[in-house]
């Protein structure tokens, strides 16, 4: 940012204001822009008060000859980058008093196993400017950065134990706390049970917010078997394919029409692609058993707020959007 001495810009605002600069400001609309014409009055202030020097927002001092008063460039160099420090300003105060007054956007994304998290989930992420938060990837950032919570995770798996939903829900505390939060997130594999949505909606409490949006992706569970046993995913990523949705640029199939799985890489890296162990048509009954009992009263819990919204997701892309 660019300033100049008190006695510039008090001039400066006298001719802003002047029905002259009103009537040159209200032309620019539909010629140029306001900095280019504003130029001759800001050289007349600078002659006026004798202008003399410009200092940065480094605290440099550049002295001023009469020529460079008169120099147009300089001066639309000077009123362009005062004028973007006053926007970026005023932005920047908007978004902070929006972080602290406004609720965040808090959602979750539910779903049974095959139902296109995946594929949803990072198209809401880029739609609201929010981060989806996975639980797996929050508890390894967790244990890597030795966080007091993360310590005490390593520690219960360690042992061969299940991480509990206090050490969880205090993952996401300090999540929520970075930056790019600010504005909310979307939670993706959390919470599971009504314990741990009850546990949830208590730590949100103490943070002054809440769950403003829960969306539901329903597909029928006849649909999830060929969904399920097709899907190939990216380990590093969590990118996911399907051989018959969305394949891989490098697969190819087999006499019997299956896809040879040592053509099977992901589309970015290069990187082997990989079958999870539980994505079977006999591991799929297991899981969407406890998907209807433990996570579908979630849902009606959630219900009397207003925030749930079920969408059909046995459909295509655009038909979901």
């Amino acid at each position: 940012m660019v300033l100049a001495t008190s006695a510039v810009r008090l001039a400066s605002r006298r001719i802003a204001c002047s029905p002259a600069t009103r009537r040159a400001f209200a032309s620019n609309a539909r010629q140029e822009s306001a900095p280019s014409k504003a130029l001759p009055f800001l050289a007349a202030a600078g002659l006026a008060v004798g202008a003399s020097q410009i200092v940065s927002s480094e605290n440099k001092t550049y002295n001023l000859t009469k020529d460079d008063v008169l120099d147009k460039e300089k001066w639309k160099h000077f009123f362009e980058s005062y004028y973007n420090s006053v926007i970026n300003f005023a932005t920047k105060e908007t978004e902070d008093k929006f972080a602290a007054y406004w609720p965040r956007n808090i959602l979750i994304l539910f779903g049974p196993p095959g139902a296109g998290k995946g594929t949803h989930g990072p198209k809401i992420e880029d739609m609201l400017n929010i981060p989806q938060l996975s639980t797996g990837d929050m508890l390894r950032a967790a244990v890597s950065a030795k966080t007091e919570v993360g310590l005490k995770a390593k520690a219960v798996m360690a042992a061969g134990g299940l991480v509990s939903d206090e050490i969880v829900v205090g993952i996401i505390r300090d999540r929520i706390t970075e930056e790019d939060c600010r504005f909310g997130f979307i939670l993706d594999g959390f919470p599971r049970t009504l314990v741990q949505a009850k546990a949830l909606d208590k730590m949100l409490a103490e943070e002054g917010a809440c769950v403003t949006k829960v969306i539901e992706l329903e597909v029928p569970d006849s649909v999830l078997e060929e969904r399920i046993c097709g899907r190939w995913i990216h380990k590093q990523s969590g990118r996911s394919y399907h051989i018959k949705y969305a394949p891989p640029k490098t697969m190819k199939s087999l006499a019997d029409g299956s896809p040879d799985p040592a053509s099977m890489f992901d589309d970015e890296t290069g990187e082997p692609l990989m079958q999870r162990p539980d994505d079977t048509a006999a591991a799929l009954i297991k899981r969407l058993k406890g998907y209807h009992k433990e996570t579908v009263p979630i849902l009606k819990h959630y219900a009397p707020n207003g925030v749930v919204k079920s969408v059909n997701a046995n459909q295509g892309m655009d038909g979901v959007w």
